[in-house]
């Protein structure tokens, strides 16, 4: 059975790397500074005891005050894992650093998020719809569109 890193002991390994940058946690997940989320998906990739090599999903949440996004990571090899969480508090232009450098998977996800609920990726190679057309006017799964 995969065993899921508590967010205290993901915290503390990410604190220890980049401190400050795990801003609080609970038993399952890990909330992280936007401006960190690139350097540490790389650490969370790279760090042989940590092997998180498989991103499971990415998905948003809008609480209206914010979105948050939330990253669900995986190593296959050591069968553990964990759950990312970050916030964009901007309703203008959420952005965030993309993490297709780190996983290729998330290519696409990156694109869904950002075709439904409006979240910009900053970096990403190809950052356009993949559900609506172009043209469609603004992201279906926000609470604030009115369609």
């Amino acid at each position: 059975m995969t065993r899921a890193l508590s967010g205290q002991e993901l915290s503390r390994r990410v604190n220890e790397a980049f401190p400050g940058k795990a801003s609080r946690f609970n038993d399952a997940d890990v909330w992280i500074d936007t401006e960190a989320l690139l350097d540490i998906s790389r650490f969370l990739y790279e760090t042989p005891d940590l092997d998180f090599q498989f991103l499971t999903s990415i998905t948003a949440v809008d609480y209206i005050e914010y979105i948050e996004l939330v990253y669900h990571l995986l190593s296959m090899r050591l069968n553990h894992s964990a759950i990312l969480k970050t916030r964009c508090h901007t309703r203008d232009e959420p952005k965030v650093p993309s993490v297709v450098e780190v996983w290729r998977g998330a290519d696409l996800q990156e694109r869904e998020v950002w075709d439904l609920m409006g979240v910009h990726f900053e970096g990403h190679p190809n950052l356009k719809r993949i559900l609506l057309w172009e043209e469609f006017p603004g992201h279906p799964l926000r609470k604030d569109f009115l369609g």
